[in-house]
């Protein structure tokens, strides 16, 4: 384990190398490359061309989060699309996971959601969908990206000025995403007596997660619901929960939920604003679906960041954790080959597979929510038995085209770490592949042997990469 690259994929053949795509389509500083507007108007005339199969009127869907530069990139994806003879079906600010429903609901042949997810407001990024919802696999992005590359491809593939596309705005949009998280909520409960203090991270669920809420009957104290174009993800959100967790404590709320900025991921806080991350929801929704036989798979589906905490508790429950490269795309991808139900990861991607095809924040907290409704448990009583250990995550910079994991005294610094830990830990070192490091994960019982495994670790690696 201790070696392991986890972006690589297959059986032992090198991923191709991508010039625009990462891990989650393509993201940037917004109007700099690879995010400028020319270069997002090739996007959109080459997946128009990529999605353009049949002889069928196409339609995509194009959703957007709150940034300020939305309005831009919106504007040069819809004239790729048109160019190119695709309907483009506006639904405006909607949540990432709202944007995979609609375009299946909507029988569009593709989605595209316009977000850099939790990062800053002068970052953005594109994520397609295929027309199952599903984020698109390894060949198609790269087709994509070779037609935008590729100088002379797009216009051999434009229709005449008769069959150029036109663009709609879907008025219901927001209504029926609303009804589709409600219909995701157990029809024998209601929300009555809880109060949830709500942070939307002035993100993308502003209007559609408080509407949800408290039409199924909670009280609900908003916060980081007045977006301005630049304040998503600013001091509010999944990356900065301390405003949640004091709003919970100041209220004397039940329970605390916060999104990102297109709120496919969320953390929740308990009624002490105790926070609670990705792994305490897959733990207690796995037991509480495993109670009324919902389960599928024989247990849970994570990432091998998921806390050793997460393990033993299934383990406890005869449920199985499997664990996936880092990703909630690999996540669901095992899900789906294999039969499970239930995934997610650490920083709090939860897919519940029977309601949506990517990880969906305002479904996730409905189904926390549901616990609460039903048990008339407080939820530090609900997650009690979830003990998470010590878990220590560094990230050692090395130069470009160094595999300091490769040398023979890091190798045998990771053996013996390994050995050491024995049944009581877990160790994880890996090259990033989105950044010049090395990251170095190491967890057990003893916070003070873990500390210390991880120092000497990096400290190795850093000798080996000839880092200061």
């Amino acid at each position: 384990m201790g070696g392991e690259d986890n972006q690589t994929k297959g059986e032992g053949k090198p991923a191709q190398k991508r010039r625009l795509f990462g891990t989650d389509g393509i993201r940037g500083q917004a109007n700099h490359h690879p995010m400028s507007p020319e270069l997002v108007l090739k996007l959109g005339r080459a997946a128009g061309i990529v999605f353009r199969r049949g002889s069928h009127r196409h339609r995509i869907v194009i959703g957007k989060d709150t940034r300020l530069s939305g309005y831009m990139f919106e504007s040069s994806l819809r004239a790729g699309f048109l160019s190119m003879g695709i309907q483009c079906l506006q639904v405006g600010s909607l949540p990432t996971p709202a944007v995979a429903f609609l375009t299946r609901a909507l029988r569009a042949d593709a989605g595209v959601m316009i977000s850099a997810s939790h990062n800053p407001y002068f970052d953005n990024g594109i994520k397609f969908f295929d027309s199952n919802g599903m984020k698109l696999p390894d060949e198609t992005e790269l087709e994509i990206e070779r037609l935008v590359l590729e100088e002379g491809n797009l216009e051999a593939h434009q229709p005449d000025s008769a069959s150029l596309g036109k663009a709609v705005n879907i008025e219901d949009a927001r209504g029926r995403y609303i009804e589709f998280c409600k219909n995701a909520f157990s029809r024998k409960l209601r929300l009555d007596g809880l109060r949830v203090v709500l942070d939307c991270a002035h993100g993308a669920a502003y209007k559609v997660a408080p509407i949800v809420l408290w039409e199924l009957g909670a009280e609900v104290i908003t916060i980081g619901c007045d977006p301005n174009g630049i304040n998503i993800n600013e001091g509010f959100g999944s990356l900065h929960p301390r405003q949640m967790q004091a709003k919970v404590r100041e209220v004397r709320a039940d329970v605390g939920i916060a999104f990102d900025g297109d709120a496919d991921r969320l953390v929740v806080c308990d009624e002490q604003g105790e926070l609670l991350d990705g792994d305490h929801i897959l733990a207690i929704c796995a037991a509480n679906m495993q109670r009324h036989n919902t389960l599928r798979g024989g247990g849970v589906v994570a990432t091998v960041m998921s806390n050793l905490g997460l393990e033993r508790f299934l383990r406890r429950l005869n449920l199985n954790l499997v664990r996936t490269q880092v990703g909630d795309r690999h996540v669901l991808e095992h899900m789906y080959k294999n039969g499970f139900n239930l995934g997610g990861e650490q920083s709090g991607h939860i897919i519940f597979t029977d309601h949506n095809t990517t990880g969906d924040g305002l479904i996730s907290a409905l189904k926390v929510l549901e616990l609460l409704a039903a048990g008339q448990k407080p939820l530090s009583e609900l997650t009690a038995d979830m003990q998470t250990v010590p878990q220590v995550l560094r990230n050692v910079r090395i130069q470009p085209g160094v595999d300091p994991l490769a040398d023979p005294q890091v190798q045998k610094h990771i053996e013996a770490a390994e050995r050491e830990l024995g049944e009581t830990g877990r160790l994880l070192i890996r090259k990033s592949g989105t950044e010049p490091k090395v990251r170095v994960m190491v967890e057990g019982d003893s916070l003070p042997q873990v500390e210390k495994l991880v120092e000497d670790l990096c400290r190795s690696i850093r000798k080996a990469a000839d880092v200061a």
